[in-house]
């Protein structure tokens, strides 16, 4: 999966980041990955995966960090389409 920080007119020139990692665990509500950017508790991020079915925001729900990652919980901002199970 593609994770970036979600563009919004509050964001800095240093906050724009775009990371590879692997979602751990997902729901149609929400999914939990890690990752080396340092995210925090409410940030708005965008989850994209190579294929096209999941491209939503995201809000950070929880997170723990450890030595060289962040594991991170993430609710989607709005309803996405069947993306764990397709047809």
């Amino acid at each position: 999966m593609q994770l970036s920080r979600a563009k919004s007119a509050e964001n800095l020139p240093g906050d724009v980041f775009n990371e590879s990692t692997v979602i751990e665990y997902g729901t149609p509500r929400e999914v939990l990955f890690a990752c080396v950017t340092p995210v925090e508790f409410a940030d708005e991020l965008r989850v994209r995966n190579s294929d096209g079915s999941l491209d939503a925001k995201a809000s950070v729900v929880a997170v723990q960090y450890h030595p060289g990652k962040t594991v991170v919980a993430a609710r989607f901002l709005e309803d996405v389409p069947n993306w764990i199970v397709k047809p």
